[in-house]
């Protein structure tokens, strides 16, 4: 295999990844957990607390799918505004959200506190502010203000950002955000699921999940048997179609580089472009006299561009003049699941699995999002009553017009990237073309083939439908993986699963192994 060489972000240039010991053969657990993001991890944590025998299975490392390439904000102030909410998920709806979010960042603070975790944890304000080219109006930051008040948000308008280089305008305050370094506090709760007697096991692809009165989560030499599975993997593995209709893949970029420590207050930041850009601080490990500004935004959906150097270059067009960041040092991109109704799905699996529950969806919210989902399965899982059970819901059926309009163009932009089957379409006139170390997708007859040429020339050849559910895959010159544009698997270069809900890896046409 020849795995993808993806970028790197803050948090994994600082940190490594933390690897455990596969599982080898049958286990047995009060409750597996599939999947070591912040979500998987936090309800792990919080069922190890309550006395519960865990189990954690993930395929690569703790923190090594998408938490890993998060700016982590932990933010109550959502991007997809509360008067927006409102209209969507009710008055009630948008209060629930506000606090579960404000909770999570809540708890994060009282873990850290009781597990001593060093992670950078500061509570600081959050400020939207509105930018030049602007789509909304100026009574927006107004409207967004009464809508956030109603919801519960202790916010305020104020003239201007305070210490920022740039003068910002009207901007909103946010008290009592939050942001950390991700992976120094997976790598706490970790140490504490294991000296709560939870074990945690990576190098373990899971390919199946069954319900039951005793639930199952296995793989290829492995299974654990248990009172209950968790899957919270990012875009579930476990489902064909229940919630991948109601979320789409998009993918987020974001750039770091440093300054003055002196220069800028640590805040989060947000403008109100669409696609928005997001900016907060990050000590600078051993400098303490320098800060890494980290930007991100160019939102794109997953696959329908290949052009990651413009994004970038155009975060770094946009930080330059407003905090003196003169090259993008590090640069990343992480892959965001966009829900029709702007909230996760859950809880419960909603393709009716006894003692099966799952987390996904996070839009541009995962660190809280993920942080909720883990407190709210917990408590499902524990048989205690929770009152956001029912805003994020995985069966839920949001019937707003804004919802509705959401879901049916999310579903036509699917159909269309089926409709690219027919055999017109192509990348590359010919796997000739494809240059060592790059992919593309070449019409073959009727076939579309993925064509991944290595370093050394060798061309790799494997069919171009995702084995989920048979949509053309993309090639990511980024993060050198195939990209799947509908529902959000990815795979390495020469066809292994990088990411679900695809379980298998692409069919090779040319006798190699995959």
């Amino acid at each position: 295999m020849e795995s993808s060489e993806r970028s790197v972000s803050v948090w994994e240039s600082t940190v490594p990844q933390r690897q455990y010991p596969p599982l080898a053969g049958a286990a047995e657990a009060d409750v597996c957990v599939v999947g070591a993001g912040i979500a998987g991890i936090t309800a792990a944590y919080l069922l190890a607390k309550a006395g519960r025998r865990v189990i954690v299975l993930d395929k690569t490392s703790v923190g090594g799918g998408e938490t890993g390439q998060t700016t982590a904000h932990l933010s109550s102030a959502l991007d997809d505004y509360f008067h927006v909410l409102e209209k969507v998920h009710g008055e009630k709806g948008a209060r629930l959200a506000f606090e579960s979010h404000q909770a999570a960042i809540e708890r994060i603070g009282a873990i850290v506190a009781e597990e001593g975790i060093d992670c950078d944890y500061l509570r600081i304000d959050g400020y939207w502010f509105r930018e030049p080219g602007d789509p909304h109006g100026p009574e927006f930051l107004q409207k967004e203000h009464d809508a956030a008040r109603r919801a519960g948000a202790e916010v305020e308008l104020v003239e201007r950002i305070p210490g920022v280089p740039f003068d910002s305008g009207p901007a909103l305050r946010f008290a009592r955000q939050g942001q950390f370094h991700v992976l120094k506090y997976l790598a706490g709760l970790a140490d504490a699921i294991h000296r709560l007697g939870g074990r945690i096991h990576t190098g373990n692809h899971v390919t199946e999940v069954e319900g039951g009165p005793r639930a199952t989560a296995s793989g290829d030499g492995f299974s654990v048997s248990a009172g209950a599975v968790v899957v919270a993997t990012n875009p579930p593995v476990h489902d064909r179609f229940a919630i991948h209709t109601k979320q789409a893949p998009y993918r987020t970029y974001a750039i770091a580089g440093k300054v003055p420590a002196e220069s800028v207050r640590p805040a989060l930041l947000w403008d109100t472009l669409e696609p928005y850009h997001y900016i907060r601080t990050q000590p600078v490990e051993g400098d303490p006299s320098r800060l890494w500004v980290i930007v991100g935004g160019e939102d794109v959906k997953q696959g329908h561009a290949d052009d990651h150097a413009e994004r970038h270059a155009r975060l770094l067009a946009w930080a330059r003049p407003r905090f003196g960041i003169q090259s993008a040092e590090l640069q990343w991109s992480g892959m965001v699941m966009e829900p029709f109704d702007y909230m996760a799905f859950s809880g419960r699996d909603p393709s009716g699995r006894d003692n099966v529950y799952v987390h996904t969806g996070d839009s541009g919210h995962g660190m809280t999002h993920g942080t909720l989902g883990g407190m709210l399965i917990s408590d499902l899982v524990l048989g205690r009553p929770n009152e956001w059970e029912t805003l994020y819901d995985p069966s839920r059926k949001t019937l707003s017009v804004d919802s509705l309009k959401e879901f049916a163009m999310e579903n036509l932009d699917v159909a269309v990237q089926y409709a690219k089957l027919s055999p017109t379409f192509s990348d590359a006139e010919g796997a000739a073309q494809v240059a060592p170390g790059t992919g593309a997708v070449v019409q073959r007859g009727m076939q579309k083939v993925a064509v991944y040429r290595d370093e050394q020339g060798v061309a790799h050849e494997m069919s171009a439908l995702c084995t989920h559910l048979q949509c053309v895959i993309r090639w990511n010159s980024e993060e050198r993986s195939w990209d799947c544009p509908c529902h959000g698997s990815r795979f390495a270069p020469t066809g292994e699963v990088l990411t679900g809900p695809a379980i298998y890896p692409l069919k090779r046409l040319d006798g190699g192994g995959a």
